[in-house]
């Protein structure tokens, strides 16, 4: 696994050795930031179940200016801290071990906004909607915000969720990404 592209393009990232995660193959991370970028000018990112930290470093690498990186799991926790040091520049990243429900609560008492918001759940653990809805009433989003969801292929989410409209579908194996963005007011 390795960032594809931008300031940090063909450094290699670790990953978490087991079955508990299941890193972004670098084909589907390049066909994600084709779909949304495929590069960025200081937006801000949310990678709310991290993993790897694979996603959000590269939205860095891209140009965004800062991403939160939120991971309960302890070994992966680690694994982000380690590919985030990668990046030589650790102070554009914010990392959060804890579970997602109560990340998107604190985020929002601390009047957090995001452009890119990042969901990649474990496949048999996904509250997709039940999250994007939540944070949508605290306000985390900021007005052209894009929701990225990997999904198990099997799993078909809703044309809207809130405010958000899906605009994009691709399958990859058994993966699957669906891209919602926020309607115009």
């Amino acid at each position: 696994m390795r960032v594809i592209s931008g300031n940090y393009g063909g450094r290699r990232l670790k990953s978490l050795t087991g079955s508990n995660t299941r890193p972004t193959t670098d084909k589907v991370k390049e066909s994600i930031f084709n779909m949304i970028g495929p590069y960025f000018d200081e937006e801000s990112v949310l990678d709310l179940y991290s993993g790897s930290g694979g996603l959000a470093i590269e939205a860095v690498s891209r140009g965004c200016s800062h991403a939160v990186c939120v991971e309960k799991s302890y070994q992966a926790f680690k694994v982000i801290k380690e590919n985030i040091e990668i990046t030589k520049e650790v102070e554009k990243f914010t990392l959060l071990k804890l579970d997602a429900d109560k990340a998107i609560e604190q985020l929002a008492l601390e009047n957090q906004r995001f452009d890119y918001v990042f969901l990649d759940p474990p496949y048999a653990k996904q509250k997709i909607i039940s999250q994007i809805e939540r944070m949508e009433d605290l306000q985390l989003f900021n007005p052209l915000a894009v929701i990225v969801c990997e999904t198990d292929k099997t799993v078909e989410l809703p044309e809207s969720i809130g405010t958000f409209q899906q605009t994009r579908r691709q399958t990859y194996g058994i993966t699957a990404v669906t891209i919602f963005r926020k309607e115009e007011e």
